[in-house]
């Protein structure tokens, strides 16, 4: 590759050069896939709320979006394997390659290719006979259980693809190439697109026909990441050998990955009990819940991706030994942040009943329903608008304590604002204001709750990275040279 195409789409040594200057030159290009990987639900989310109709599909749009949008809780709760793998993997692949250490890199990332492909079977395994019994279980209304139900088998089936493109691009980022699995994402989200609309609107296959174009558009991605990794010899090499796992590489991406798995385990289960809430209260809640996530998923992409960024800078000078560089590009890092999720702050003020209203057909609908909809849902996003500062803050203070190796602590803060917190606020809430007209609830108590657990995350998180603990962390026994 030519040396110019070669520093615009090779890895990246974030060891060296402007600290701001790195961090936004791994970002932009990941915030840009990022913000590509969430037009998969996106578009899912859009296609069937604006083309699904009784004439068509014998359900409406809107019981077509609460059937997508029932399922996500419990996609990610069979998921967990994967965030703890690529947790893991994700913190040695940055360290080992900033220490530039190719054979343990190496072994590293065949092993992790082996536990990938091992895990999405069991996922698969589990997944597609439970989907049904975990329906029922969040109290999933009559109307559109078949629907998720059909959904959720689908999208199980073909887990596999999505499990590789987020490992293996993962395992890319970790050796600072962001741009390669940006292009690809691109590839794939543009391909979900196209076979969502071909699907859904030209052959009128419904909530079935946008988890088929999901599974096939995510396996494209995942094959395309590992022809990437492949080529990358130089850096990394993927042999038969390599591949075969090597039980003390496997125990220390787990040791190291295992607090993230379980901590977004936790998470979705938390969602998982406040999904079973939110179907009581409604049937036409669940849609508004699913448009505001949808939309919140744009919302928090900034700083989730400034977390990942911070994240591999932090491992890789860790690696290499450069804790003169650390807290320059915290600075650096949070100054990115706070800038761009006050933007999004000011619309989802500005525009939070334009975005809802984006996701139903008006046509299609019943003039209340839509009506209801449109405000509850503008009404959540002002009351969630204040917390993507507080997102920020997480993401940055607790990539840097994953990057060191303290998985733990962040894992014990979820837990606190997630089920100590969030779960019984919602509960609490609703019960507190249910009327004759919102007997299980009014939807209010979902955000307010939501909100309240992230402004605690934040307090709680930075608190922890204030306490330096991190600090004393050596994964890769390199000794600071600075």
């Amino acid at each position: 590759m030519p040396k110019n195409l070669n520093s615009l789409f090779g890895a990246q040594d974030m060891t060296v050069g402007s600290p701001i200057k790195v961090i936004a030159k791994f970002a932009i290009p990941l915030l840009i896939g990022n913000l590509a990987q969430q037009l998969y639900s996106t578009v899912d989310s859009v296609v069937v709320g604006k083309y699904c109709s009784i004439e068509r599909n014998g359900y409406n749009g809107i019981d077509a979006l609460s059937a997508v949008g029932v399922s996500a809780p419990i996609i990610n709760l069979l998921l967990v394997l994967f965030i703890a793998i690529s947790t893991g993997v994700g913190i040695l692949v940055a360290q080992y390659f900033g220490a530039k250490d190719k054979k343990r890199l190496s072994i590293c990332v065949g092993t992790s290719i082996t536990l990938v492909f091992t895990a999405a079977l069991l996922v698969t395994a589990a997944g597609v006979p439970l989907s049904r019994p975990l329906l029922t279980l969040i109290n999933t209304p009559a109307k559109y259980y078949d629907l998720a139900a059909a959904y959720l088998q689908i999208i199980f089936w073909g887990i596999i693809g999505a499990a590789f493109y987020n490992i293996v691009s993962g395992i890319l980022r970790g050796l600072g190439d962001s741009l390669y699995p940006l292009i690809f994402l691109l590839v794939s989200a543009g391909l979900n697109i196209v076979l969502d609309l071909w699907f859904v609107a030209g052959l009128g296959m419904g909530v079935q026909g946008v988890a088929l174009a999901t599974i096939l558009a995510q396996g494209v991605s995942g094959l395309l990441c590992i022809v990437r990794l492949l080529q990358m010899k130089d850096i990394v090499e993927i042999t038969k050998k390599n591949l075969i796992p090597k039980f003390d590489v496997c125990k220390k991406i787990l040791k190291l990955g295992l607090p993230s798995g379980i901590t977004q385990g936790i998470f979705s289960l938390a969602l998982v009990m406040v999904q079973s809430l939110t179907n009581q209260m409604a049937d036409f809640v669940p849609a508004i819940n699913t448009a505001i996530m949808r939309v919140d998923g744009f919302a928090v992409l900034p700083a989730f991706t400034f977390g990942l960024a911070i994240s591999t800078y932090i491992g890789q000078n860790i690696g290499a030994g450069r804790t003169d560089r650390l807290k320059p590009g915290e600075r650096a890092a949070l100054c990115l942040t706070l800038c761009v999720s006050a933007v999004i702050v000011l619309a989802l003020l500005l525009f939070g009943k334009q975005f809802i209203a984006f996701f139903i057909n008006e046509e299609n609908t019943d003039p209340i329903v839509y009506q209801y909809v449109v405000e509850l849902g503008g009404r959540g996003l002002k009351i969630l608008a204040a917390g993507y500062i507080a997102m920020g803050i997480i993401q940055i203070y607790g990539g840097i304590l994953r990057a060191a190796g303290d998985t733990l602590s962040t894992m014990v803060i979820s837990l606190i604002t997630t089920v100590v917190v969030r779960v019984p606020l919602a509960y609490l809430l609703a019960a507190w204001n249910s009327s004759e007209d919102w007997p299980k609830g009014h939807p209010d108590a979902l955000f307010f709750s939501l909100l309240f657990s992230w402004l605690l995350n934040a307090l709680l998180t930075y608190l922890r990275y204030r306490q330096g603990k991190w600090r004393q962390i050596d994964l890769v026994g390199q000794k600071s040279k600075h």
